[in-house]
């Protein structure tokens, strides 16, 4: 059944927490987490969420206050995310491995003074809190505050002892003791449904790399719940399960892994981190409903050797998103699964972190080669002559736009960069400009063709070449750089760095210098694969760099 953008739903007006209370008291019983064997019904879920929304409370972060959270897929993670939006504070989501000038940046942005985060990223956290001209309370977790007993100990003794020593001397609250301690407190006030609060912040380029936070909507959240839970047209409820390997600082992991399933009453099978073995055992293990995920997921489990006789005719849908999914990979991917008994295909989504995360997805039984799907339904998209508001027919090629109840209430504290993407249009509708292009045919199935502006796409993640040659060219003693995506099997793209130095200066000090600047200023995922040093840099007829040329 084909499900389109003329399709009107009913959206809940409800907060985030109050859409997970609402399914914690239809299913209470029914397991909301499955983390490493240990699995928390939606009753003992939502009781966790009360406890730290407690401890928040007495920890003086009440409404419009932002709670960031630095954190992997565990329930740590997911408690104090529904605990904030009870009391009314904004869930400020960051990358763990974010580089220390990052944090900082998040924590400023939104004046956070709270910041959760697991041991193994601590130190990073500390350092950045340190160097900060304001407090910000630390809340250090452990992996084993919520593993089974038995898993619990044997990590204790073995890669939790790496971290043993944490917090250092006055420097963070402790998980467990934070927890504890709420037992005491009096019950939190549950703030009321707002229409206009910003429940998330999560981190994107935008279209001109530069980092910006998505302030996004409880109900905006909610309503791409509706829409997701519409558009994959199956039975997504109570008894079916998620494997939920896309992270909670990401909007597809958020948006759909996780909030999406979560308030259907779905059980998410958590991942803290992505390997491919882990990732196939699970499957044959716990024998998931759903997954999602990028291209370099599918293409990397289509060669797991425990997978040869492997029966998946549990799987009632596969999702890909984050990049584009190549045509030869579905092919061998849909190959792959009825060879395997999966009466389904890989289906393709398409969306941004502005509009919380898929909007567009292909339909279950009509799949069109090269195109990314029909809207989601309350949601059109459109193609415009870019830098214009003018509407281009069918099959014209142009900038992708779009417009929904999803759509971003704008960047946080950026009211220029929110000016550039959602712009008013002379039919009264605000519309968010993609900076990517594409073409719609006379059925409105989408089809995306390229961005406007450079951009690498690694395992998922955005990364903005400007971004990096900014950091590296800041270096002492290097005259240009250049900052290219290489095709690369496994992670869609590698990013690889082209440099040349100044005059006289040694190779080895230089290489040294550029990666500790990167190590302080950019994600452990953006980093180059390669750092590559050039007597000089090709340029076009006009003078300009040609990364083209490069690649």
């Amino acid at each position: 059944m084909r499900i389109d953008s003329h399709t009107h739903l009913q959206y809940p007006e409800r907060s985030l927490y109050q859409a997970l209370k609402k399914a914690a008291k239809e299913n209470p019983k029914k397991t909301a987490l499955d983390f490493s064997g240990r699995r928390i019904i939606f009753r003992d879920f939502l009781a966790d969420i009360d406890l730290a929304a407690r401890a928040l409370s007495a920890q003086g972060i009440g409404k419009d206050d932002a709670v960031t959270i630095c954190m992997p897929n565990m329930p740590q993670a997911l408690i104090l995310f529904y605990a904030a939006s009870r009391i009314g504070a904004v869930a400020n989501m960051i990358h763990p491995q974010s580089a220390q000038n990052e944090i900082v940046f998040a924590l400023n942005l939104l004046q956070s003074r709270f910041i959760l985060v697991l041991d193994m990223f601590y130190e990073t956290v500390v350092q950045a809190v340190r160097s900060m001209d304001r407090p910000v309370t630390i809340l250090l977790t452990r992996a084993e505050d919520e593993l089974p007993a038995a898993v619990a100990a044997a990590y204790a003794l073995t890669a939790g002892r790496r971290y043993a020593h944490l917090p250092y001397s006055g420097e963070g609250l402790l998980w467990k003791d934070f927890m504890k301690s709420a037992k005491k407190l009096p019950e939190a006030a549950e703030v009321p449904f707002d229409a206009d609060h910003t429940g998330v912040v999560l981190y994107s380029g935008g279209t001109t790399g530069k980092p910006k936070g998505c302030a996004l909507s409880d109900y905006a959240f909610n309503a791409c719940a509706v829409q997701a839970k519409t558009a994959i047209d199956e039975e997504f409820g109570p008894g079916k399960s998620m494997l939920s390997c896309m992270p909670c600082f990401h909007g597809f992991g958020l948006g759909m892994n996780l909030h999406a399933a979560l308030i259907c009453g779905v059980t998410c099978i958590l991942m803290p981190s992505f390997n491919i073995k882990t990732y196939a055992k699970l499957l044959l293990q716990k024998k998931p409903n759903f997954i999602a995920g990028v291209p370099a997921i599918f293409d990397a489990l289509l060669n797991i050797p425990g997978l040869d006789n492997a029966d998946l005719s549990f799987l009632c849908g596969i999702f890909c998103g984050g990049d584009t999914l190549p045509v030869s990979l579905k092919r061998r991917v849909d190959a792959f699964l009825a060879e395997h008994r999966a009466s389904v295909q890989v289906r393709e989504g398409y969306g941004l972190t502005e509009s919380v995360t898929a909007s567009c997805l292909t339909p279950k039984d009509e799949y069109r080669e090269g195109s990314i799907g029909l809207p989601f339904p309350d949601t059109d998209y459109a193609i415009v002559k870019p830098g214009t508001c003018e509407f281009l027919p069918a099959g014209q090629t142009g900038e992708i736009v779009m417009t929904g109840p999803t759509l971003m209430q704008g960047y946080a504290a950026d009211p220029e960069e929110t000016a550039l993407v959602l712009k008013p249009f002379p039919d009264g509708r605000t519309w968010l400009l993609t900076g990517d292009l594409g073409t719609m045919d006379e059925d409105g199935f989408v089809y995306f063709k390229g961005r406007i502006k450079r951009m690498i796409i690694t395992n998922g993640y955005n990364v903005f070449p400007a971004e990096l040659e900014r950091v590296i060219g800041a270096c002492e003693g290097i005259r240009e750089v250049c900052v290219i995506g290489a095709e690369d099997p496994r992670r869609g793209q590698k990013i690889k760095a082209f440099i040349v130095p100044e005059d006289g200066q040694e190779e080895a000090a230089l290489r040294s210098r550029t990666e500790e600047a990167l190590k302080l200023n950019v994600a452990r995922y953006a980093q180059p694969r390669e750092l590559i040093f050039l007597s000089k840099l090709p340029r076009t007829e006009v003078g300009k760099i040609d990364w083209r040329a490069l690649s």
